[in-house]
């Protein structure tokens, strides 16, 4: 009979050291495992994941995980709502009652804000419309920078006038409204006229500066680049002021004439000069 009771930690069949006083008793070891190593766990099973929510009716849906809309998005996108309401009021009461007749405060007032948020995108009342057509400018400035190196300046030019119109004519139907509608102000209003010419004073400077950085001639010794850009900016005008005066407000048809002018200008300077 064996003289080790029954149970006792120190019994070979338990496989345990004997315990000292006041000690914890040793957990079995597992085969294979170093005296003194903590067990591994068993790997946990993954949790299924819940599905999606289908949106109520009438409701976006969410974004998926880890995406949410960009509040810088929204916030640009509500402040293109308000300039172009705050535009398209003030083209109203311009066609209905005069430029000169309508005041900053009728304009706000259309829309249901204040003058503070007026002041946020326009500088004057002035500078709604001259505002307007100086993203055209942005745009031919940038498409003159983009023209082929080795195509002589008044073909650049005309190439890069034509990015412009056709953007114009092909854009949305809401845009070459606004267009027209613009167009319309300003060939009926002499003060606008004239205000529409200083704007293209800068972009006349631009447009020369870039003609002499392409020759490789200095504009301040050499006055070709400012001829070739004089004879191109009389075009447009021309071109422009003859569509007002035949009742051409289309901007698709503006466009071509606009097209038609400036390379007629082409043809005269090499004929009659």
């Amino acid at each position: 009979m064996s003289a080790v009771p029954a149970g006792d930690p120190s019994s070979p069949e338990t496989g345990g050291a004997p315990a000292r006083d006041g000690a914890p008793a040793q957990e079995p070891e597992t085969p294979g495992q170093t005296p003194g190593q903590t067990p591994e766990q068993p790997p946990e099973t993954p949790r299924p994941q819940a599905p999606e929510r289908p949106a109520e009716p009438g409701q976006p849906p969410e974004p998926p995980a880890g995406r949410t809309p960009s509040l810088a998005g929204l916030r640009e996108r509500k402040k293109q709502r308000t300039r172009l309401a705050l535009l398209d009021a003030a083209l109203d009461l311009f066609l209905s009652q005069g430029y000169e007749e309508t005041t900053i405060d009728e304009i706000v007032a259309a829309v249901e804000v204040s003058q503070r948020t007026f002041f946020r995108y326009f500088a004057t009342k002035e500078d709604v419309i001259t505002g307007t057509l100086a993203e055209h400018d942005r745009v031919l400035k940038e498409a003159l920078a983009g023209r082929p190196a080795e195509e002589r300046p008044f073909t650049a030019l005309f190439e890069a006038l034509r990015v412009v119109l056709c953007a114009i004519a092909q854009g949305d139907p809401t845009d070459s409204a606004r267009f027209r509608r613009v167009r319309k102000v300003i060939e009926s209003t002499p003060s606008l006229v004239t205000a529409h010419m200083a704007a293209h004073s800068a972009t006349t400077d631009a447009l020369v500066a870039e003609i002499a950085r392409r020759e490789g001639v200095d504009p301040l010794a050499d006055l070709r680049p400012r001829f070739v850009v004089a004879f191109f900016m009389a075009a447009t005008k021309v071109a422009f002021e003859d569509c007002a005066r035949r009742d051409i407000w289309d901007a698709g048809t503006v466009a071509a004439r606009v097209e038609e002018a400036v390379a007629l200008i082409g043809r005269t300077v090499r004929d009659w000069v």
